[in-house]
């Protein structure tokens, strides 16, 4: 039986425009946390919207948890949604662990990207000192699957204001703990699992595409060092420091983030 990957990913087309933006996003979230994002480009720009399988109304009889135990997976399904709308020269702008998916897929297929734009982005979440610092021990990590497994609402209500950060405005943090309770659980712990073991660093020189990397002042889960590595390794990349702190700027800081990601296509 074939799939309706428009269906199955609950893909959304907006705007106008020659040039296609896809904005892809992170774990744990759907494509409403780009609703600050879209009007910015939605005048000058075609916008694809979709939630990967498990995550906001994609068709979740979809899940096959033996395609999604690596980012390989999750890559396939953007190639898939690309080649059903017949895409080329994409923009294609991926919120955290969605920077590598959008760049495997990139090294794949290439004659479908244009451009990347990764926001708060890591190719490796793990230390593996001394030569690389990630942000989280293994401990740390298993830690956070523990809680996952035993306490998902627990784990959710922990999660979300450290990683929002700007406690000043707690509405965003009450927004991501929601978004996390909204999953399935067992799909969430699997892609947290994926997400947060996951290795791209060998892939790092495969990828060719044009890349703007926006590192986040103050950022629990994609530390400097995380961005400064990246940049060195990743041919053609460009790194911008963004005053915004924590790591969903889109949510916090869409204004800056519009910003930084106009400027880049201006100059590319």
């Amino acid at each position: 039986m074939s799939v309706d990957v428009l269906v199955r990913n609950n893909v959304k087309v907006l705007g106008t425009g020659s040039r296609t933006i896809m904005l892809a996003h992170g774990f744990g979230c759907d494509q409403d946390m780009w609703r600050y994002i879209v009007p910015g480009f939605a005048a000058d720009y075609r916008i694809v919207l979709f939630d990967y399988v498990g995550s906001g109304r994609s068709e979740i009889k979809d899940y096959n948890p033996d395609k999604y135990s690596d980012l390989q997976g999750y890559a396939q399904d953007v190639l898939d949604i690309m080649e059903a709308l017949d895409l080329s020269n994409v923009i294609f702008v991926g919120h955290s662990v969605s920077s590598m998916i959008g760049m495997l897929a990139s090294i794949r297929a290439q004659k479908y990207f244009g451009h990347l734009v990764m926001l708060g982005p890591s190719p490796r979440y793990m230390n593996d000192l001394p030569d690389y610092y990630g942000g989280f021990d293994k401990s740390d990590i298993e830690e956070l699957l523990n809680m996952m497994q035993m306490n998902f609402t627990g784990w959710a209500s922990y999660l979300a204001p450290i990683v929002m950060q700007n406690p000043e405005r707690h509405e965003l943090a009450e927004e991501l703990e929601q978004s996390f309770c909204s999953r399935d659980p067992h799909i969430a712990r699997q892609f947290a699992e994926v997400t947060f073991m996951s290795d791209c660093r060998t892939s790092l020189p495969d990828a060719l595409v044009p890349t703007l990397i926006l590192q986040c002042s103050d950022d629990s889960i994609a530390p400097v060092e995380v961005g400064n590595y990246l940049h060195h390794h990743l041919k053609n990349s460009k790194l911008r420091q963004m005053t915004a702190k924590g790591h969903y700027p889109h949510l916090s800081h869409p204004e800056e983030t519009i910003q930084f990601i106009k400027e880049y296509l201006a100059g590319a």
